[in-house]
Protein backbone atom coordinates (compact mmCIF):
# COMPACT_ATOMS: atom_id res chain seq x y z
CA UNK A 1 0.00 0.00 0.00
CA UNK A 2 1.32 3.47 -1.00
CA UNK A 3 1.80 5.98 1.69
CA UNK A 4 -1.09 8.34 1.56
CA UNK A 5 0.10 11.93 0.48
CA UNK A 6 0.61 14.86 3.13
CA UNK A 7 -1.45 17.83 2.63
CA UNK A 8 -0.86 21.60 2.32
CA UNK A 9 -3.79 23.87 3.97
CA UNK A 10 -4.16 26.93 2.05
CA UNK A 11 -6.95 29.22 3.79
CA UNK A 12 -8.65 31.41 0.66
CA UNK A 13 -10.67 34.25 1.31
CA UNK A 14 -11.02 35.33 -2.80
CA UNK A 15 -9.26 38.00 -1.65
CA UNK A 16 -5.41 39.01 -3.77
CA UNK A 17 -3.15 38.48 -1.04
CA UNK A 18 -4.97 34.56 -0.51
CA UNK A 19 -4.92 33.94 -4.12
CA UNK A 20 -1.28 35.10 -4.47
CA UNK A 21 -0.31 32.52 -1.25
CA UNK A 22 -2.28 29.46 -3.13
CA UNK A 23 0.38 30.76 -6.40
CA UNK A 24 2.84 30.23 -3.78
CA UNK A 25 2.01 26.73 -2.46
CA UNK A 26 2.48 25.23 -5.56
CA UNK A 27 6.43 24.42 -5.80
CA UNK A 28 6.18 23.37 -1.90
CA UNK A 29 3.53 20.97 -2.57
CA UNK A 30 5.59 19.43 -5.16
CA UNK A 31 8.58 19.34 -3.08
CA UNK A 32 6.54 17.60 -0.21
CA UNK A 33 4.53 15.50 -2.51
CA UNK A 34 1.62 16.98 -0.83
CA UNK A 35 -2.63 17.51 -1.72
CA UNK A 36 -3.76 21.31 -1.47
CA UNK A 37 -6.31 21.61 0.64
CA UNK A 38 -8.45 24.52 0.27
CA UNK A 39 -10.23 26.18 3.33
CA UNK A 40 -12.99 28.42 2.99
CA UNK A 41 -14.57 29.74 6.80
CA UNK A 42 -17.01 31.61 6.93
CA UNK A 43 -16.96 33.68 9.31
CA UNK A 44 -19.09 33.31 12.43
CA UNK A 45 -19.44 36.92 13.91
CA UNK A 46 -20.24 38.26 10.60
CA UNK A 47 -23.06 35.84 10.04
CA UNK A 48 -24.89 36.31 13.03
CA UNK A 49 -24.57 40.48 11.96
CA UNK A 50 -26.19 40.21 9.05
CA UNK A 51 -29.05 37.29 10.17
CA UNK A 52 -29.24 40.30 13.26
CA UNK A 53 -29.79 42.90 10.53
CA UNK A 54 -32.11 40.66 8.63
CA UNK A 55 -34.03 38.58 11.13
CA UNK A 56 -36.14 37.45 8.72
CA UNK A 57 -33.44 35.60 6.44
CA UNK A 58 -31.26 32.57 6.83
CA UNK A 59 -28.08 33.43 5.36
CA UNK A 60 -25.56 30.27 6.17
CA UNK A 61 -26.61 28.37 3.28
CA UNK A 62 -26.53 30.68 0.98
CA UNK A 63 -23.76 31.81 1.56
CA UNK A 64 -22.27 28.03 2.00
CA UNK A 65 -23.37 26.97 -1.29
CA UNK A 66 -22.13 29.95 -3.08
CA UNK A 67 -18.08 29.98 -1.59
CA UNK A 68 -18.19 26.04 -2.24
CA UNK A 69 -19.29 26.74 -6.07
CA UNK A 70 -16.52 29.25 -6.02
CA UNK A 71 -14.04 27.44 -4.42
CA UNK A 72 -14.67 23.92 -6.37
CA UNK A 73 -13.76 26.08 -9.31
CA UNK A 74 -10.86 27.63 -8.23
CA UNK A 75 -9.76 23.52 -6.70
CA UNK A 76 -10.13 22.90 -10.94
CA UNK A 77 -8.42 25.57 -12.61
CA UNK A 78 -5.74 24.60 -10.36
CA UNK A 79 -5.50 21.02 -10.86
CA UNK A 80 -5.40 21.60 -14.30
CA UNK A 81 -3.02 24.29 -14.58
CA UNK A 82 -0.45 22.37 -12.32
CA UNK A 83 -1.62 18.81 -12.49
CA UNK A 84 -1.45 18.64 -8.25
CA UNK A 85 -4.28 17.33 -6.34
CA UNK A 86 -6.61 19.84 -4.90
CA UNK A 87 -9.68 19.23 -2.56
CA UNK A 88 -11.58 21.90 -0.64
CA UNK A 89 -13.51 22.23 2.21
CA UNK A 90 -16.02 25.03 3.84
CA UNK A 91 -16.49 25.30 7.82
CA UNK A 92 -18.13 27.81 9.61
CA UNK A 93 -16.85 29.39 13.00
CA UNK A 94 -13.40 31.48 14.15
CA UNK A 95 -11.19 32.03 11.36
CA UNK A 96 -8.37 31.15 12.70
CA UNK A 97 -9.94 27.83 15.39
CA UNK A 98 -11.31 26.26 12.00
CA UNK A 99 -7.67 26.62 10.09
CA UNK A 100 -5.77 25.26 12.69
CA UNK A 101 -8.43 22.27 13.31
CA UNK A 102 -8.67 21.39 10.06
CA UNK A 103 -5.20 21.26 10.16
CA UNK A 104 -4.92 18.87 13.15
CA UNK A 105 -7.33 16.72 11.38
CA UNK A 106 -5.73 16.07 8.15
CA UNK A 107 -2.22 16.18 10.13
CA UNK A 108 -1.00 18.78 7.91
CA UNK A 109 2.64 19.28 7.21
CA UNK A 110 2.43 23.04 6.11
CA UNK A 111 -0.45 25.99 6.15
CA UNK A 112 0.65 28.51 3.60
CA UNK A 113 -1.40 31.87 3.91
CA UNK A 114 -1.45 35.41 2.83
CA UNK A 115 -1.35 37.90 5.39
CA UNK A 116 -2.17 41.90 5.19
CA UNK A 117 0.17 42.57 8.16
CA UNK A 118 -0.95 45.74 9.88
CA UNK A 119 -1.74 49.17 9.19
CA UNK A 120 -1.75 52.32 11.89
CA UNK A 121 -1.50 51.75 15.70
CA UNK A 122 -1.56 47.76 14.87
CA UNK A 123 1.71 48.20 12.90
CA UNK A 124 3.79 46.07 15.57
CA UNK A 125 1.17 43.49 15.13
CA UNK A 126 0.56 41.05 12.41
CA UNK A 127 -3.53 40.09 11.79
CA UNK A 128 -5.37 38.36 14.59
CA UNK A 129 -6.34 35.26 12.49
CA UNK A 130 -2.36 34.91 11.34
CA UNK A 131 -1.38 35.36 14.85
CA UNK A 132 -3.73 32.79 16.15
CA UNK A 133 -3.28 30.27 13.45
CA UNK A 134 0.67 30.76 14.09
CA UNK A 135 0.55 30.64 17.51
CA UNK A 136 -1.53 27.51 17.75
CA UNK A 137 -0.68 25.06 14.66
CA UNK A 138 1.20 22.47 15.52
CA UNK A 139 2.64 22.58 11.91
CA UNK A 140 5.01 25.15 9.93
CA UNK A 141 3.32 27.97 9.16
CA UNK A 142 4.42 30.32 5.80
CA UNK A 143 3.04 33.49 5.39
CA UNK A 144 2.88 35.18 2.10
CA UNK A 145 2.67 39.44 2.73
CA UNK A 146 4.52 40.40 -0.65
CA UNK A 147 2.63 40.64 -3.90
CA UNK A 148 5.74 39.61 -5.75
CA UNK A 149 7.52 36.28 -5.85
CA UNK A 150 10.22 34.37 -7.30
CA UNK A 151 9.08 31.06 -8.85
CA UNK A 152 12.14 29.03 -7.28
CA UNK A 153 13.11 29.28 -3.95
CA UNK A 154 16.98 29.76 -4.39
CA UNK A 155 17.90 31.79 -1.22
CA UNK A 156 17.04 30.69 2.06
CA UNK A 157 17.93 33.03 4.85
CA UNK A 158 18.47 31.39 8.68
CA UNK A 159 18.75 33.92 11.09
CA UNK A 160 20.04 31.83 14.48
CA UNK A 161 19.56 33.08 18.71
CA UNK A 162 21.60 31.56 21.09
CA UNK A 163 18.66 31.78 23.21
CA UNK A 164 16.27 30.39 20.80
CA UNK A 165 15.38 26.65 19.73
CA UNK A 166 17.23 26.03 16.73
CA UNK A 167 17.28 22.67 15.35
CA UNK A 168 14.19 22.46 13.89
CA UNK A 169 14.42 25.12 11.67
CA UNK A 170 17.84 24.23 10.90
CA UNK A 171 16.67 20.77 9.46
CA UNK A 172 13.69 22.03 8.13
CA UNK A 173 15.67 24.80 6.13
CA UNK A 174 18.20 21.80 4.66
CA UNK A 175 14.88 20.23 3.68
CA UNK A 176 13.65 22.63 1.41
CA UNK A 177 17.48 23.26 0.21
CA UNK A 178 17.94 19.79 -0.76
CA UNK A 179 15.15 20.11 -2.71
CA UNK A 180 15.41 23.77 -4.46
CA UNK A 181 18.52 23.54 -4.58
CA UNK A 182 19.38 26.47 -2.60
CA UNK A 183 22.00 28.25 -0.82
CA UNK A 184 21.45 29.09 2.57
CA UNK A 185 22.66 32.32 4.47
CA UNK A 186 22.90 31.20 8.18
CA UNK A 187 22.71 34.91 10.07
CA UNK A 188 23.25 35.46 13.23
CA UNK A 189 23.12 38.98 15.26
CA UNK A 190 25.08 40.30 17.77
CA UNK A 191 23.42 42.56 20.58
CA UNK A 192 26.30 42.93 22.78
CA UNK A 193 29.99 43.35 23.45
CA UNK A 194 30.35 40.39 25.82
CA UNK A 195 33.36 38.10 24.29
CA UNK A 196 31.94 34.92 25.87
CA UNK A 197 28.76 35.61 24.48
CA UNK A 198 30.27 36.28 20.69
CA UNK A 199 32.76 32.92 21.08
CA UNK A 200 29.35 30.99 21.88
CA UNK A 201 27.20 32.57 18.61
CA UNK A 202 30.75 32.09 16.51
CA UNK A 203 31.22 28.03 17.67
CA UNK A 204 27.33 27.98 16.95
CA UNK A 205 27.66 29.24 13.70
CA UNK A 206 30.28 26.58 12.94
CA UNK A 207 28.10 23.90 14.04
CA UNK A 208 24.95 24.52 12.01
CA UNK A 209 27.30 25.47 8.98
CA UNK A 210 29.11 21.73 9.51
CA UNK A 211 25.31 20.39 9.77
CA UNK A 212 24.11 22.26 6.21
CA UNK A 213 27.28 21.23 4.75
CA UNK A 214 27.09 17.44 5.28
CA UNK A 215 24.22 17.66 2.58
CA UNK A 216 26.37 19.33 0.51
CA UNK A 217 24.16 22.50 0.46
CA UNK A 218 26.35 25.96 -0.25
CA UNK A 219 25.97 27.79 2.87
CA UNK A 220 27.38 31.49 4.02
CA UNK A 221 27.79 32.87 7.26
CA UNK A 222 28.10 36.18 8.41
CA UNK A 223 27.61 37.76 11.76
CA UNK A 224 26.29 41.37 12.39
CA UNK A 225 26.62 43.65 15.33
CA UNK A 226 23.05 45.57 15.84
CA UNK A 227 20.29 46.24 18.29
CA UNK A 228 17.45 46.25 16.44
CA UNK A 229 17.03 42.34 15.00
CA UNK A 230 13.66 42.34 13.59
CA UNK A 231 15.08 45.38 11.26
CA UNK A 232 18.55 43.55 10.53
CA UNK A 233 16.90 40.65 9.42
CA UNK A 234 14.53 42.23 6.73
CA UNK A 235 17.23 44.56 5.55
CA UNK A 236 19.94 41.18 5.29
CA UNK A 237 17.10 39.91 3.14
CA UNK A 238 16.67 42.45 0.90
CA UNK A 239 20.68 42.54 0.65
CA UNK A 240 20.90 38.98 -0.76
CA UNK A 241 17.43 39.11 -2.57
CA UNK A 242 16.47 35.85 -0.41
CA UNK A 243 13.09 34.21 -1.37
CA UNK A 244 12.07 32.78 2.33
CA UNK A 245 13.07 33.30 5.83
CA UNK A 246 13.03 30.49 8.41
CA UNK A 247 12.47 31.57 12.08
CA UNK A 248 10.85 30.24 15.37
CA UNK A 249 7.91 31.39 17.22
CA UNK A 250 6.40 31.65 20.39
CA UNK A 251 9.84 33.15 21.60
CA UNK A 252 8.26 34.78 24.65
CA UNK A 253 7.07 31.36 26.10
CA UNK A 254 5.63 33.48 29.40
CA UNK A 255 3.20 35.87 27.69
CA UNK A 256 -0.13 35.46 27.39
CA UNK A 257 -1.33 33.22 25.09
CA UNK A 258 -2.34 35.25 21.85
CA UNK A 259 0.81 36.54 21.24
CA UNK A 260 3.69 35.07 19.55
CA UNK A 261 7.43 36.83 20.32
CA UNK A 262 7.51 39.75 19.13
CA UNK A 263 10.82 39.75 17.14
CA UNK A 264 8.81 37.05 15.06
CA UNK A 265 5.86 39.42 14.77
CA UNK A 266 7.75 42.17 13.43
CA UNK A 267 10.01 40.04 10.85
CA UNK A 268 6.19 38.48 9.75
CA UNK A 269 4.55 42.05 9.57
CA UNK A 270 7.30 43.92 7.86
CA UNK A 271 8.45 41.27 5.68
CA UNK A 272 7.65 41.12 1.58
CA UNK A 273 9.38 38.14 1.74
CA UNK A 274 7.65 34.48 2.35
CA UNK A 275 8.25 33.80 6.40
CA UNK A 276 8.23 30.10 7.29
CA UNK A 277 7.11 30.41 11.16
CA UNK A 278 8.09 26.93 12.68
CA UNK A 279 6.69 26.45 16.16
CA UNK A 280 9.46 24.54 18.58
CA UNK A 281 9.39 21.79 20.94
CA UNK A 282 10.62 21.13 24.39
CA UNK A 283 13.33 18.63 22.80
CA UNK A 284 15.23 20.69 20.58
CA UNK A 285 15.68 23.64 23.42
CA UNK A 286 19.63 22.35 23.61
CA UNK A 287 20.55 21.67 19.81
CA UNK A 288 23.29 23.71 18.23
CA UNK A 289 23.49 25.64 21.58
CA UNK A 290 27.43 25.28 22.66
CA UNK A 291 27.90 25.96 26.46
Amino acid sequence: MSKAASTIIVPIDFSEQSLIALKQSYNIARFSKAELLLIYVIDEDFLETLEHLFKDQAYEDPVKDQAKQRLDKLAREVEKETGLTVNTTIRKGKIYEEIVSVANEVKASFIIMGTHGAQGIKKKFIGSNAARVIKEAHCPVITIKGKEHHRGCAKILLPLDLTKETKEKVVKAVELARFFNSTIYVLSILESDDDFISGRLARQMEQVKGYIEQYNIPVVTEVIRADDVPATVIEYSKKIDADLIVIMTQQEVYWVEMFIGFAAQEIINSSEIPVLCIRPTLRDTTEFVTS
